[in-house]
């Protein structure tokens, strides 16, 4: 019987991608729409894929009417070409993650999901190219809604699909690597994990109150601990 639920998020958490999804992105959007916006300095730490090409978008004067008239285009556009492109050579699994998923994934009472800023195909494509997408059999992507803060609730929604349990916030947690991981797990009042993987520091990140912090996955002993004990109802 299940008793937790842990969604993780990928990018700067499970795994980092080489330069290759940034100029994936801004080829996309040239084909697309003419510009890469501002593609090559904008900051995608935790956010949604969708909410970027807006955003990239936006800085280059276009319109959200106009974006939203070309957007599936260059959503599908940038997916193909990320998974045309993307190898495994670009992917680089945080130290500690393998092992971490290999122990939650041997437990009967754990269920191991995704909530991510990625879309679903390009998110998936980053976590086969090292073998770990097995470890996930659903998840809430930037597919299913623009806002980050709306994810937790879909992925409980999908766990409860899937299993026929209904996981309180109590008994979810949430591990990320950035402040917005952190804000949408307040959101649903699920226990949220930092971790220090990503471009946030670890005093960055403690500013947002996490529930914990690691400073990585390296003590798989510990990061278990944490995420299996028990929280407030």
């Amino acid at each position: 019987m299940y008793r937790k639920l842990v969604l993780f998020d990928i990018d700067g958490t499970l795994l980092r991608v080489s330069g290759v999804n940034r100029r994936v992105l801004a080829d996309a959007l040239i084909e697309v729409y003419g510009t890469e916006g501002s593609t090559k300095n904008h900051d995608f730490s935790g956010k949604m894929d969708g909410a970027i090409i807006y955003e990239v978008l936006t800085h280059a004067g276009l319109d959200r009417r106009e974006i939203a008239g070309k957007f599936d285009r260059a959503k599908k556009t940038y997916i193909a070409l990320f998974r045309q492109r993307a190898r495994p050579s670009d992917i680089t699994l945080l130290e500690g993650v393998r092992e971490l998923l290999e122990a939650l994934s041997a437990r009967t009472d754990v269920l191991l999901g995704l909530v991510t800023g990625n879309f679903e195909a390009s998110g998936r494509h980053k976590l086969k190219l090292p073998d770990i997408d097995r470890y996930f059999r659903f998840g809430a992507f930037a597919d299913d809604a623009l806002d980050r803060n709306e994810l937790p609730r879909i992925a409980l929604d999908r766990a409860r699909r899937l299993t026929g349990k209904n996981f309180t916030p109590s008994h979810t947690v949430i591990i990320g690597d950035t402040e917005h991981d952190i804000r949408c797990a307040k959101t649903l009042n699920a226990h949220s994990i930092a971790v220090a993987t990503g471009n946030f520091t670890m005093q960055e990140l403690i500013q947002h109150n996490p529930g914990a912090l690691f400073k990585n996955f390296a003590d798989t002993g510990d990061v278990l601990t944490e995420i299996l004990s028990p929280q407030p109802s």
